[in-house]
């Protein structure tokens, strides 16, 4: 009976033997082809990461070489200090001149939003008129090709005249600087619109609501929304000036009172916070505008 339940027990364990082995053999194999496929998936990261790290790094050395050059520019250490202590309580309220960058920003925001909302509502349908009839097109042209080149802060006095206030006119100033982009780049998206397109309409008899809503509007979207990413990197940058002109809650008279200061960190802060909201907006707006393009309904 001993015999049996050896030989039974030998039978069993060869071919345990043989599959340990044949484990053994692929597991002692297996790691070249993973290893290679990590190198081949870490050398696009790497090359993706390494030249945004360089330029930062080549940015931070500048930096710090023209803070030991001169006294009044701070290093890039001191400044991330002060930065820290900034956005620790980026929301507090000393005063009606003494508040947060948290506050300032968002009333900057506030005013961008109303200006470049209100130049969407009229800048956007007036392209459409614009590129639809030749006759207005004629007709808007010159007066567009003079007022678009005038620098926005030339429009502030006009604003701060008619308003009698400085926050509408930093609006106005927004408005106006807006409108230029989205009128010309819907205007031209209008007349690229194929001539056969326009061919089939009008055997069809369709109406002049039906050639927006089914032809033109689809067809101008791409070119609308590269005319409103355009505005909001302007009215941004408009805001920040107009502020520091006309004073009140902002980022723009926020800069301009710590230069009063001679804070200069803070001044260092607010501009990269600056651009970082500028950042933000225009990326946003460029997804936008990638989510309605052919290629991403196609697909």
């Amino acid at each position: 009976m001993s015999a049996v339940m050896d030989n039974l027990l030998n039978v069993g364990a060869a071919p345990a033997a043989g599959v340990a082995t044949d484990s053994t053999a692929v597991a002692a194999s297996a790691p070249a082809v993973p290893a290679a496929g990590r190198r081949s998936r870490l050398k696009p990261m790497l090359l993706a990461l390494l030249p945004p790290v360089l330029g930062v790094a080549f940015i931070l050395l500048l930096w710090e070489i023209i803070s030991i050059k001169s006294s009044g520019i701070p290093s890039p250490l001191v400044t991330a200090k002060e930065a820290v202590v900034i956005f620790s309580d980026p929301f507090y309220r000393k005063g009606p001149n003494d508040q947060g960058i948290g506050w300032n920003i968002l009333a900057s925001l506030e005013r961008v939003a109303i200006g470049f909302g209100l130049a969407a509502a009229v800048g956007i349908p007036m392209g459409f008129l614009i590129g639809r009839f030749r006759f207005l097109s004629a007709m808007f042209s010159p007066i567009i090709s003079i007022l678009k080149p005038v620098s926005p802060l030339a429009w502030l006095p006009i604003g701060l005249l008619v308003f009698k206030a400085a926050n509408p006119a930093s609006i106005w100033a927004i408005f106006i600087c807006s409108i230029w982009p989205m009128i010309i780049n819907t205007a031209v998206g209008v007349q690229r619109v194929p001539q056969d397109y326009m061919n089939v309409a009008r055997v069809l008899n369709l109406s002049e609501w039906k050639i927006l809503t089914k032809i033109l509007f689809p067809s101008v979207l791409p070119y609308m929304l590269t005319g409103v990413r355009l505005s909001i990197g302007t009215a941004w940058l408009v805001i920040v000036a107009a502020e520091m002109l006309t004073g009140g809650v902002g980022i723009g008279f926020w800069v301009w009172d710590e230069w009063n200061n001679l804070n200069v960190p803070h001044i260092i802060i607010a501009i990269f916070a600056i651009g970082l909201v500028g950042l933000t907006l225009e990326q946003a707006l460029v997804m936008l505008a990638r989510a309605f393009t052919y290629e991403e309904v196609q697909s």
